[in-house]
């Protein structure tokens, strides 16, 4: 690998240095750097942060290649300035195997866009039964430490338990998909006003916190990891903040899509607003914010759910759950918290860097920008000014709500271990 010399760009936002990479580290940081004989990209009015971190990827490969593959999701996340995504458990076979997930974490090695870390699933088949080969998965190739059923909720309180006390053995987590089934049957948005003017089924905002309140107890009693999938309420937010407040090892994520938009673009019926959780109300939205900024909520995951066009071309009832997140994540970020004063870009470095890495206990990523550090990296304009257009997406599926809305900011390069998978915006 040649060098490569990042000239004059603002480190987490703060002062203007250049940063020097050799091979597959950070040589060193400073001003006036010799270029040598290194490649420069000059980074003027451009902000430097470590390569982000997403927690929450539906990559869809194996079986659903037609929403997405490792490929193109990792291609997506690159351009959106990640440089690692954790890929979630719900595929076709279901990742609740060592088999599957070393599958998974082969064709993230063959991609070579990002690294993958496969997410296994806490029971077999999804189901909430029996638990899966927790031990085995973590004593793969693919090293799982992070294990969800996202999609669906573990709603028994007696497999929940067991799983807590099996993973604390390694130092895993069950992230939680926080949704008491029994409440939510036959539901379409989220339950107020607007549902009920609209006559849509409504999703309780206790069906997520009674959840959340009953893994915050039973993490305690246990003494192991719980993290909570995108959260989404106000009531939420004050039960993890209570969880915290006792030291209890909890930790939770918020998507973009929940820190921006609200419950009453619904009256569109447009299905790209169709989501679980559901879009929630202005008062959940600025609670979310908040909580980010106050570190209740640790780290933004995109929660980035691929579907094709005939999954969401269609009436609302029928239409399929998700929206792309990986392309958009930062620019979300950037308007709903570093524009309104909420967090500086230090503090997105860590809610979108540093914590995700570590509470996913990933190697080499969300490491400070400094000498002798992995370069993974992540080159920001924030000065950019567009209009999302889909078509032009890495991800082999357009089921983003921010079509045609102009967002701030993009990212102009990506740099995985050194080497250059985003230039000038465009893929390497």
């Amino acid at each position: 690998m040649s060098k490569i010399l990042i000239r004059g760009a603002q480190v987490l936002g703060g002062d203007i240095q250049d940063v020097l990479i050799d091979g597959e580290v950070i040589e060193a940081v400073g001003t006036g750097l010799d270029a040598g004989d290194a490649t420069v990209v000059e980074a003027a009015g451009q902000i430097l942060l470590p390569g982000l971190v997403d927690l929450h990827t539906h990559l869809r490969e194996p079986g659903r290649e037609d929403s997405e593959t490792v490929l193109t999701g990792t291609k997506a996340a690159a351009v959106g300035g990640f440089t690692a995504v954790h890929a979630m458990a719900n595929t076709f076979p279901v990742a609740d195997t060592a088999g599957v997930v070393e599958q998974v974490w082969r064709l993230g090695k063959e991609s070579g866009y990002c690294d993958v870390q496969p997410v296994g699933a806490v029971t077999v088949g999804l189901e909430g039964k029996h638990l899966a080969e927790l031990g085995a998965m973590h004593d793969s190739a693919a090293g799982v430490r992070v294990f969800s059923d996202d999609g669906k909720c573990v709603d028994d309180a007696v497999i929940m338990r067991r799983a807590l006390e099996y993973v604390k053995a390694f130092d895993g987590v069950i992230a939680q998909h926080a949704q008491e089934p029994r409440l939510t049957e036959g539901a379409q948005m989220n339950e107020g006003v607007v549902s009920a003017e609209l006559g849509l089924g409504g999703w309780p905002a206790v069906a997520e916190e009674s959840i959340i309140a009953r893994d915050v107890l039973l993490a305690a009693h246990v003494g192991s990891r719980v993290h909570i999938c995108h959260l989404s309420t106000a009531g939420s937010v004050e039960l993890v903040r209570w969880a915290k407040s006792k030291g209890w090892n909890v930790t939770a994520e918020v998507t973009p899509h929940h820190l921006l938009l609200t419950d009453e673009l619904v009256r569109s019926y447009n299905p790209v607003y169709k989501v679980n959780p559901p879009l929630r109300t202005e008062a959940d939205v600025l609670a979310l914010r908040a909580a980010l900024a106050d570190g209740t909520i640790d780290c933004v995951a995109t929660d980035h759910a691929p579907h094709p066009h005939e999954d969401k071309d269609c009436e609302w009832a029928a239409a399929a759950m998700g929206m792309v997140g990986l392309e958009t994540a930062l620019s979300v970020v950037q308007e709903t918290m570093v524009e309104t004063g909420l967090l500086d870009w230090a503090g997105v470095a860590d809610r979108m860097s540093f914590r995700p890495a570590r509470i996913g206990r990933l190697e080499g990523h969300g490491r400070p920008v400094s000498a002798g550090e992995p370069a993974n990296l992540t080159l920001v304009d924030p000065a950019y000014r567009g209009a999302v257009d889909p078509a032009g997406f890495a991800s082999r599926s357009r089921n983003t709500p921010y079509e045609g809305r102009e967002l701030p900011g993009r990212v102009t390069h990506t740099f995985l271990r050194g080497r250059a998978t985003v230039v000038d915006g465009n893929l390497a």
